[in-house]
């Protein structure tokens, strides 16, 4: 019986000033740390080189989710300020809703949000915070959002304004709603953005495409789940939280097409990963809507892609044992040591790597 996977096994120690608080102030000039794992070799390079990188006839698959204003502040019935982050609607104008502080609101409380622009009503509580909310406003709630709302930034980047201190005097949040964001977002749902594409541009897409390479979208809309931190000791025990996807069938048949004419198959994302992975029947990618709850930790053997483009990931994180799982964890952990050494800027505003 082999010993279980330990979760202290994947920790590393990182410098919070390498923690990205703020995107670069052009997307592909982010650095790109290039992994080959069957030698081990790196390059150390910047994401405008992935033209000299890629090969014409590689099929990149992106994840086009969107990401909407999913953060208000206001005040509960025993609360001065509360933070409400929306995570999913599960009928009209009824969304379910992470709360802080959550042990102080309680079932059959009325909040009033954004300046009293939004009212709900708590409607059901369950673990880790998270509540059911009736919400009611004049007009459209979705439209609403894009006025009031926050980007849903992760909990580790927490900075105070000015984003830029200079020259540009834009507002951080203003800022956010642009670079939070790819430049090929289309279907509005996620809480978090897939973030090894915030490094694309319309430019460096144009360019990729010109020279040969092909581009397939998924949608998988990331929710609460990424930012849940795994308390088990055993990476076994642990359980991911599903996550909804739809593949459409002109990706299905390009990947098909691709892996039939011994073309690689590149995700970018992890998102994009678990997605077509926990899709894999038979070898083959099944298009239409999913709900992926697939863990890969190492043992899992990739039916699907053959290089992935990401960015670095947290300590103890299920992302790191993703990448683990297609590099090797003491290759992973060894390449997360070298970035910190040179300086490489971490999570989602930071650097990317790319596994080849």
């Amino acid at each position: 019986m082999s010993n279980p996977l330990r979760v202290i096994d994947y920790n590393y120690d990182l410098p919070a000033e390498l923690i990205a608080q703020v995107p670069v102030p052009r997307r592909d000039r982010s650095r790109l740390l290039v992994l080959d794992r069957r030698t081990g070799s790196l390059q150390y390079r910047l994401f405008c080189d992935l033209a000299e990188l890629l090969t014409p006839g590689d099929l990149l698959v992106i994840n086009d989710a969107k990401v909407f204003p999913a953060r208000l502040f206001g005040r509960a019935e025993r609360l001065r300020s509360v933070e409400v982050l929306l995570t999913r609607e599960i009928e009209t104008d009824c969304w379910e809703a992470l709360i802080r502080p959550s042990r102080k609101v309680r079932l059959g409380d009325r909040l009033e949000l954004a300046d009293g622009a939004i009212g709900a009503h708590t409607l059901r509580q369950w673990g880790e915070g998270t509540h059911l909310l009736r919400l009611a406003c004049d007009g459209n709630l979705r439209d609403l959002l894009w006025r009031v709302g926050q980007m849903p930034l992760p909990p580790y980047i927490s900075r105070h304004p000015p984003l830029y201190p200079q020259p540009s005097t834009l507002d951080p949040c203003l800022l956010d709603r642009e670079r939070y964001q790819t430049v090929y977002a289309k279907h509005e749902g996620a809480i978090a953005a897939p973030t090894a594409g915030l490094h694309f541009t319309t430019e460096l897409i144009h360019t990729l495409k010109v020279l040969g390479l092909e581009f397939a979208p998924i949608t998988l809309y990331v929710g609460p789940g990424t930012f849940r931190p795994v308390r088990t000791a055993s990476v076994e025990d642990h359980r991911v939280e599903p996550e909804r996807y739809i593949i459409p069938e002109e990706t299905a048949t390009a990947i098909k097409t691709a892996r039939h004419d011994g073309r690689r198959v590149i995700a970018v994302g992890t998102t994009t990963v678990r997605a077509l992975e926990h899709a894999a029947t038979d070898g083959e990618v099944r298009a239409g809507a999913g709900t992926a709850d697939l863990f890969i930790y190492p043992g899992y053997r990739f039916r699907i892609i053959d290089a992935m483009i990401t960015n670095f990931h947290l300590p103890r994180s299920t992302l790191l044992m993703l990448v683990s799982a297609f590099a090797g964890r003491e290759r992973i952990l060894a390449v997360y040591n070298e970035a910190i050494t040179r300086r490489y800027r971490f999570y989602s505003y930071g650097d990317a790597t790319m596994i080849v």
